[in-house]
């Protein structure tokens, strides 16, 4: 019987084996128009309240009684539909991906991209909700590649990405708001004459500056950190978020503890999207690079690392640094798209989430750490109609995680994009 189930999924699996990158997204695109034009109709043929907005997860959860039509509903919109628009293109796909193959890699990323966004883009029209839990997602993989190169990649401990987060948030809408909203707090725009596309156009520069800061921050946490060694960074930089916090708490023109609000609706899903891959081009640039192998070195051995001339206290200055410039600009977008920023919000709370996201992902993993990310936000997500029993499930979860894989799901994993992106056929196949 086990033998049986064994062949089962061999043949299974070798079924769908030979589909490149392009086949699912295209799959994917299929579905997700399909769930466009048919989804409200084939809801409530089955007889279902409202469309569900997270795989019928939180439909079954808010009833039960729903769980067969939901079962259905995902079969029916995504499982059956990609898997048959896959399988039934995939020489097709495998011709066009090893036609890319043939060009520079950033002509396939830049398609395979397009499609990706086009597919997200679809599945989010239908649902308000969706388009807040994809922008929340896009962040929150910036914001953990960002620890990743701390925690991970360096091998030290830190806590202070919270702060960052929160120096990132109060710049930028600063930036936005000081400049182009008339606020009850910061007062009359400065530039309040001026188009509201200028603004929009020039918001990225609010980002940057406040990764800038977020950057000089951590600047901060490392010249005193870094002269000594062992768990100095985790004591020093859980006191930076503390002193961040209690600093925006207590500056009464930014609103203090009430919070700084009326930040205009730039952070749009094309805008987060952007950022995301750039975030995760750069940092997967940086981890490759001679610094990333000299971080990596002095993540094993330090000492072995500084006998073979690295600059230990240089690099591991430069990756903090470089660590918090992300977090700044997570943090901007992410007082974006709420419109409201607030102290409260960087703190514990928030430093548990993204320690959770890093360490369920996977260590020095760039598509472990996308993978944590996603995974803890929609898990959480799915989960909300629990309540309180849902932090009794998420915690569990990461404890077995911890037992059963220490490093995460999926740690020290190269992230190459080529592999990702190449045909899965050889040419004589693609004939």
């Amino acid at each position: 019987m086990k033998e049986r189930k064994n062949k089962r999924f061999s043949r299974i699996r070798e079924m769908f084996s030979g589909i490149p990158a392009l086949g699912w997204l295209v799959g994917a695109l299929v579905a997700v128009i399909i769930e466009y034009y048919f989804g409200n109709s084939l809801a409530d043929f089955l007889h279902m309240d409202r469309l569900p907005v997270l795989f019928g997860v939180v439909v079954i959860l808010k009833r039960p009684l729903d769980i067969p039509g939901a079962f259905v509903y995902v079969m029916l919109i995504y499982a059956i539909p990609i898997a048959v628009v896959a399988r039934l293109t995939s020489r097709l796909m495998n011709r066009i991906a090893g036609f890319f193959d043939r060009l520079p890699l950033w002509v396939s990323a830049i398609v395979h991209l397009i499609l990706l966004y086009y597919v997200l883009s679809v599945w989010t029209d239908l649902s308000d909700y969706r388009l807040l839990i994809l922008k929340l997602s896009l962040i929150a993989i910036m914001v953990t590649l960002s620890l990743n190169v701390i925690n991970g990649y360096m091998g030290e401990f830190s806590c202070s990405h919270p702060g960052f987060m929160a120096l990132g948030a109060y710049v930028s809408s600063i930036f936005s708001v000081g400049l182009f909203v008339n606020d009850r707090i910061l007062g009359h725009a400065l530039l309040g004459v001026v188009p509201a596309w200028v603004g929009q156009l020039v918001f990225p520069i609010g980002l940057l500056l406040g990764g800038a800061i977020a950057a000089i921050g951590a600047l901060i946490v490392a010249i005193p950190s870094f002269r000594t060694r062992g768990d100095y960074l985790a004591i020093i930089s859980l006191a930076f978020m503390f002193i961040v916090k209690s600093l925006f708490d207590n500056l009464g023109f930014l609103g203090g503890a009430r919070g700084l609000g009326s930040q205009p609706d730039w952070a749009t899903l094309p805008t987060i999207f952007i950022w995301a891959v750039l975030c995760i081009w750069t940092i997967n640039n940086f981890v490759e690079s001679t610094m990333g192998k000299a971080l990596n070195a002095v993540r094993d051995e330090e000492s072995a690392a500084e006998s073979m001339t690295v600059n230990t206290r240089k690099t591991k200055m430069i990756a903090f640094m470089f660590g918090a410039f992300w977090a700044g600009i997570a943090g901007g977008l992410f007082a974006h798209v709420l419109r409201y920023v607030n102290p409260g919000t960087f703190g514990l709370r928030k430093l548990a989430e993204v320690l959770a996201m890093v360490y369920f992902g996977g260590l020095n993993s760039v598509i472990g750490s996308i993978v944590g990310a996603v995974g803890f936000n929609l898990l959480s997500e799915m989960l909300r109609p629990l309540e309180i029993i849902k932090w009794i499930i998420i915690p569990t979860l990461l404890i077995l995680v911890m037992i059963f894989r220490p490093t995460g799901l999926i740690a020290f994993k190269h992230f190459d994009v080529r592999e990702i992106l190449k045909p899965k056929l050889k040419a004589k196949e693609r004939m």
